[in-house]
């Protein structure tokens, strides 16, 4: 029923822009909305807070992905596809995170009539990728790369590059937004590169539901560990669930962490198999609802590396 009322969504939204007509071709490159503003639109949340950081009040933001929400397989809905052909840039982590799976970004792309490197753009661009450890998809990229903060400033100078670009005449706005940006960034990773050294390496062992977190424990000097390695794949199965166990068995890990867009049974079976509690939610595809802890990509990186020394310190 699900995939009936999606495929209903995509006929109606593909209707409707025939009939208005797509705006790529009425409008001309670079040239603003009505509002005055530049029409941007992001895939997640993690990326449309970059981009109030940098675009500030001369961006008109559209995300798709609401918080919360997985963006492995999301399923566009009409109001995504109008922004989508009605923008002036679109904004994707790439990585084979949108691409991957039901390839729904690359369809929405098609239907809205857009291109690649001139109308949306990769933020990961510059990355240096990590990839896949389970048998037979070691080909394919992991595409977390923003929980390492390194990472997360190539994003936001790309996001700045491609704002500058596309409207230059607010060229020193966006870009005295990103400098101030990037400075507490910067400041976020290098306190918490010092702040690590002092785990012992027995206890450097980040377990989590999904391995989401292979690029943010290289930065920080962890060991990553998981119950299943993206959220695209089989959760839990009986494999998945020993050589996690086992993992944790040749450690002197004091505490588990469950993220707070996967369900936690998964865990809560790992926490009464090994007698270790779970310390903490962490984020990883997704900030929190705004008004919470984590309710921007600083503030969710914050959390996460804050809570994950304090759970590891025990």
């Amino acid at each position: 029923m699900k995939k009936f009322k999606v495929w209903i969504g995509w006929f109606t939204a593909l209707f409707l822009l025939t009939a208005c007509g797509n705006s790529q071709s009425s409008t001309k490159k670079n040239e603003k909305s009505d509002t005055g503003l530049i029409k941007v639109v992001t895939t997640n949340s993690i990326l449309g807070d970059m981009v109030k950081n940098v675009g500030g009040n001369k961006v008109d933001l559209h995300n798709m992905v609401p918080i919360g929400t997985d963006p492995h397989e999301y399923e566009p809905l009409p109001e995504d596809i109008t922004a989508a052909a009605e923008s002036d840039v679109i904004f994707y982590n790439g990585l084979n995170l949108e691409t991957g799976g039901n390839g729904w970004f690359a369809k929405l792309m098609e239907t809205a009539g857009k291109r690649e490197k001139e109308d949306y753009f990769a933020v990961s661009k510059g990355v240096e990728p990590m990839h896949l450890t389970t048998a037979g998809k070691e080909s394919e990229q992991d595409p977390h790369a923003w929980l390492d903060i390194s990472n997360g400033i190539i994003y936001v100078l790309n996001i700045a590059e491609h704002l500058i670009e596309k409207d230059p005449d607010n060229k020193k706005f966006y870009q005295d937004n990103a400098e101030n940006y990037l400075a507490k960034l910067k400041k976020l990773d290098t306190e918490a590169k010092s702040k690590f050294a002092d785990i012992p390496k027995e206890k450097a062992l980040l377990v989590t539901s999904e391995g989401a977190f292979k690029y943010f424990s290289k930065a920080y000097g962890l060991t990553a560990a998981f119950i299943w390695e993206i959220n695209t794949e089989n959760q839990g199965t009986p494999d998945q669930m020993t050589q996690v166990l086992e993992q944790i068995e040749a450690s002197k890990v004091p505490g588990l962490f469950v993220e707070t867009s996967v369900d936690k049974r998964s865990m809560e079976t790992i926490s009464n198999e090994t007698g270790l509690s779970i310390y903490t939610n962490i984020f990883t595809d997704s900030v929190a609802k705004k008004g919470k802890a984590g309710d921007s990509y600083y503030s969710m990186m914050e959390w996460n590396l804050t809570k994950i020394h304090e759970g590891l310190s025990q």
